[in-house]
C-alpha cells in the first residue's frame, strides 16, 4: 500500500511543480488520508523539498478509524498539545528551504492563513485549490474494493433489520440498531447519521430519527451506509409496514422507482452529470412531482459521503469511468409520507457491463 500512496503524492507533487510550488501543505482530513493512509484529528501533511511529513497534535492512537500511515511518510508529533499542525508545517517548509508553499485555501480559516504568513514570512503562499479532490474523483481498484465491502456490510445490516419485528419500535431505536449492526459486520462506523423515517416522515431526505413509533400501514424509509477503511457508501430503501400497500403507495413507489432506474441507466463515461439528473427528474416532473425532488438526484462518494461529481441541473462536467456515485430520487407528500430509493454505483463503460451496482438489497416494494 505504501507504493500506492507514494504514487498519489508523486502525481500531486508533479502538479505543484508545474505551477511553481516547491512544497505543499495538505490540511483537509479526507485529502490527508488519501495521500498517506492516515488522518488523525487535526493532522496536516507537508510534502516538502526533502521528505513527506505527517504532523500530528498528539501521538497516533492506533484506532482503525484514523487509518495507518504509509511507511514512507515520517510522523512528527508536536511538542505541545495546543500546537497547530498546519502552522508547524509552514514553519518546517521554510526551514527546509521551500520558496513557494501550496496550501488548501478552501479549507483554511482566515486566522489560520494569517498565522502561516506570520510563522513563515519568507514563504510565498499559493492556492492549491481543489487539486487533491480532483485527483480523488476517479477511484482506483483498491478504493473500489473498499466501497464494495462497505456496500456488503450495509446490505447485511439492512437485511437483518428487515427480518425483525418493526411495528411499535421507534425511528430512533431502529436507527441505533442499524448502526450497531454496521459495526458488528466490520464497519468503522456509519458513513453518515442513519435515517429512519416512518409514516408522515417517510421520504424526507436526511430525516433525523424521532420517537415516532412504526405503525401498520406506514411507509418506512431507511437511509444508511457503512464506513469501511475510510470509504463510505449509501443505500436508501422504502417499505410498507404490516399490510399490503395501498393503491397510492404502489403508485408513488412505482413512480420513484422508474425515476431511479432512469438515473441508473444513464450512468456511463462521457455522459454529462446534469443529464443523469435530467432523466430522473423528468419522470417525476411528468407525473406532477418535479417540485418535490431536491436540488440533486445524486453525488459522488468515497472518503467523504458527499463528493464530486454532483448530479444536479446546474452540474458541469461529464462522468468518467471508475467514479462511484449515488442515484437517490425521492418524493415526500406532506402529511402522508413518501418514497426514497438510493443506490451506490460505479460508472463503467457499456463494454464492461455498464454501471456496477454496489448496494444490492431488493428494490421490490416489500410489506414487512
Amino acid at each position: 500500500m505504501s507504493e500506492l500512496y507514494a504514487a498519489r503524492r508523486t502525481r500531486l507533487r508533479d502538479r505543484c511543480a508545474a505551477t511553481g510550488s516547491t512544497a505543499a501543505l495538505i490540511s483537509r482530513p479526507a485529502n490527508v488520508r488519501y495521500l498517506t493512509g492516515c488522518a488523525p484529528s487535526g493532522a496536516a501533511l507537508l510534502m516538502g523539498p526533502a521528505d513527506d511529513v505527517l504532523l500530528c497534535g498528539r501521538p497516533l492512537s492506533g484506532d482503525p478509524s484514523e487509518g495507518r500511515p504509509s511507511d514512507d511518510v515520517r510522523v512528527s508529533v508536536l511538542p505541545t498539545r495546543d500546537g497547530d499542525p498546519v502552522v508547524a508545517g509552514a514553519d518546517l517548509a521554510e526551514k527546509a528551504g521551500a520558496v513557494t508553499l501550496a496550501v488548501e485555501e478552501h479549507h483554511l480559516t482566515v486566522s489560520r492563513h494569517r498565522a502561516l504568513s506570520q510563522v513563515a514570512p519568507r514563504l510565498l503562499l499559493a492556492d492549491l485549490a481543489c487539486a487533491v479532490e480532483a485527483q480523488r474523483l476517479v477511484k482506483d481498484d483498491d478504493e473500489i474494493a473498499c466501497l464494495r465491502i462497505a456496500a456488503e456490510i450495509t446490505d447485511q445490516a439492512l437485511g437483518e433489520l428487515l427480518e425483525s419485528i418493526l411495528v411499535g419500535r421507534t425511528e430512533r431505536h431502529l436507527a441505533l440498531e442499524l448502526e450497531r449492526r454496521l459495526v458488528d459486520h466490520g464497519a468503522e462506523g456509519p458513513a453518515f447519521p442513519t435515517s429512519v423515517a416512518a409514516g408522515p416522515h417517510s421520504g424526507r431526505p436526511g430525516h433525523l430519527p424521532t420517537d415516532r413509533r412504526v405503525e401498520e400501514g406506514d411507509f418506512l424509509t431507511v437511509g444508511l451506509g457503512a464506513n469501511y477503511r475510510g470509504y463510505r457508501c449509501e443505500i436508501g430503501r422504502t417499505f410498507v409496514i404490516g399490510t399490503a400497500p395501498a393503491d397510492w403507495q404502489i403508485e408513488l413507489y412505482d413512480l420513484v422507482f422508474a425515476a431511479q432506474r432512469a438515473g441508473r441507466e444513464a450512468l456511463a463515461p462521457g455522459v454529462e452529470c446534469r443529464e443523469v439528473d435530467r432523466v430522473a427528474r423528468h419522470v417525476l416532473e411528468s407525473a406532477g412531482h418535479g417540485e418535490r425532488l431536491g436540488p440533486w438526484t445524486g453525488h459522488g462518494v468515497g472518503l467523504e459521503i458527499d463528493e464530486d461529481p454532483q448530479l444536479s441541473p446546474a452540474a458541469m462536467g461529464k462522468l468518467d469511468a471508475c467514479v462511484p456515485v449515488t442515484v437517490e430520487p425521492g418524493v415526500h407528500l406532506p402529511g402522508r409520507g413518501g418514497v426514497r430509493i438510493d443506490d451506490t454505483l460505479v460508472v463503467r463503460p457499456e463494454a464492461d457491463g455498464g454501471p456496477e451496482l454496489l448496494t444490492i438489497t431488493t428494490k421490490e416494494l416489500l410489506a414487512l
